[in-house]
């Protein structure tokens, strides 16, 4: 075999140099699907030597950790690029022998196995052997026509083609499986950055995926010719959009007794005279730009603070009782306010520090921000709570975790 290559080698060497631009477009085409199907067969001897080192163990009697990693450092592939040839290599090798003389004979592509091979495997299992050597015949007919992306839709439905006896229970089944698959796999990641963005990662179930694209859709086309922005670029504006569309409609559930809101803390003096930056309750910096702009929204009030960073007046929001002492807490305190944590105000309640039951009063003098872990620890535990004559909360130990019981802070959220 290593002299065939060889030799093989040499040829295609000879072709490298070639005039291309002196054929004829009769002999330009026929000499561009004869490459085309050379690259195939290629592809099928390649699959089998790599499923023999695989199988003999090489990469591990060479000192490689696996077959994966040895192709990488033999080829220069990447691990994933390496696994995918692995598993095919290992599918046409145990699976329907009519993929690999397909692609040996260079009527399919390597893309185009791969989809085969996985749907007839899940034709050999709902349907048997017979069935599944149809789906091969079947299959590769339409790899003449389709591509890759195509096929795969196709083979969605090869049951009515070669098993139309059980295609409607199986695509039932299929249906059902993968509605587990997507509400298993369902998530989203949120990943703060260092400048403040936010990443955003995962994986939506079907209906989710159609509710999104019905919700910002219409809001990503172009707004006029003068437009630049990019399809990402408005994609990411539309979700802005719509979630400043469901923050207006003020029927969101509460965060942590308070309507959902954004709170914006800024000098009054310096946003006036355009240079004052301002903080979310996040603790994140917005530019004087943006702040400014967000100040023409009524639903973000403006927080005035005294010298020491305490609110003194705080904007009435109508349709809010409460609103007002909230935002004043989350401004102060700007989380869980139980030294060490680091949960932000949106997962906190509003704690009594003298209980309201024995007379405590409802004012910002008497409450402190605390996430739910921390409030039930409060209430059931020996640790007790005041405000320090800066007006900020301390907390004090019980005797037998520090016998001096001296006070803490959380200087998490505020580290000055």
């Amino acid at each position: 075999m290593v002299e065939e290559l060889a030799q093989a080698d040499d040829a295609v060497a000879a072709c490298v140099d070639a005039a291309a631009w002196a054929l004829p477009e009769r002999d330009l085409i026929a000499a561009l699907d004869a490459a085309h199907r050379l690259e195939q067969r290629l592809a099928a001897v390649k699959l089998a030597l790599i499923r023999e080192v695989d199988g003999r163990g090489t990469a591990s009697a060479q000192g490689a950790s696996s077959t994966a990693v040895w192709l990488r450092e033999r080829l220069r592939l990447t691990v994933p690029a390496a696994r995918r040839l692995i598993d095919l290599a290992t599918a046409l090798d145990s699976g329907n022998p009519g993929i690999r003389q397909a692609l040996a004979d260079g009527v399919i592509s390597l893309d185009q196995a791969r989809v085969i091979t996985d749907t007839v495997d899940t034709v050999q299992a709902t349907a048997g052997t017979q069935a599944a050597d149809k789906a091969v015949s079947l299959l590769t007919d339409w790899a003449n026509q389709f591509d890759p992306t195509h096929l795969r839709k196709l083979g969605t439905r090869i049951l009515d083609h070669v098993a139309p006896d059980i295609a409607d229970a199986a695509a039932h089944s299929a249906l059902d499986a993968q509605a587990r698959r997507a509400a298993r796999d369902r998530h989203l990641t949120l990943s703060e950055q260092t400048d403040g963005r936010l990443r955003l990662t995962g994986t939506l179930d079907t209906e989710t995926a159609g509710l999104l694209r019905a919700a910002i859709d219409p809001l990503t086309a172009p707004s006029g010719p003068d437009d630049t922005r990019s399809p990402g670029q408005r994609r990411h504006d539309a979700l802005a959009e719509v979630c400043r569309l469901a923050l207006h409609t003020g029927e969101l559930p509460d965060s942590g007794g308070d309507c959902a809101q954004i709170v914006v803390t800024t000098d009054y003096d310096a946003l006036t005279a355009q240079l004052g930056t301002g903080t979310l309750d996040t603790g994140l910096q917005l530019t004087p730009d943006t702040v400014r702009r967000l100040a023409c929204d009524a639903t973000i009030l403006p927080t005035v603070l005294d010298g020491t960073g305490q609110p003194l007046d705080v904007g009435r929001q109508r349709r809010l009782i409460t609103g007002p002492l909230r935002r004043a807490l989350v401004i102060r305190d700007r989380g869980c306010a139980f030294p060490g944590c680091d949960r932000p105000p949106r997962w906190c309640h509003a704690h009594h520090i003298h209980h309201w039951a024995d007379g405590g009063t409802t004012s910002l003098a008497n409450a402190v921000l605390l996430c739910g872990h921390h409030h039930r620890h409060l209430h059931h535990s020996d640790w007790t709570v005041h405000l320090a004559g800066d007006g900020h909360p301390e907390f004090v130990p019980p005797a037998w975790l520090d016998p001096d019981q001296l006070p803490r802070r959380n200087h998490y959220h505020r580290r000055t």
